[in-house]
């Protein structure tokens, strides 16, 4: 069964730093795309970043420059390097995965991991 499994979230004051990893497991025959989303209180989930299976990579428009999405695909893994962090960017990030596994090799399915709370407050 395919997991996803976020690290390396919590509190840190504006202009700080966050590293988050997500790392996939289970059966997972080919990773598509990875990425991150996220989620602040009463707002919709937004996509934070992207990198596809050949390291293309996709930002939002509030995190460019400051967040960069990197992957190891040995180890199936995602990470988001978070610089110059602002209130606004508190919220649960979340981590994302179209695959394909073993046991169904052609079709691609998504897969969410259940989020790291990143607060930003001094």
């Amino acid at each position: 069964q395919v997991q996803l499994v976020e690290s390396g979230g919590g509190l840190v004051q504006p202009g700080g730093s966050l590293r988050l990893s997500c790392a996939a497991s289970g059966g997972i025959f080919s990773i598509k795309a990875m990425a991150w989303y996220r989620q602040a209180p009463g707002k919709q989930r937004e996509l934070v970043a992207l990198i596809t299976s050949d390291a293309s990579t996709n930002y939002a428009d509030s995190v460019k420059g400051r967040f960069t999405i990197s992957r190891d695909n040995a180890k199936n893994t995602v990470y988001l390097q978070m610089n110059s962090l602002k209130p606004e960017d508190e919220a649960v990030y979340y981590c994302n995965m179209i695959a394909t596994t073993y046991v169904m090799p052609i079709y691609e399915n998504t897969y969410w991991g259940r989020g790291t709370q990143v607060t930003v407050s001094s």
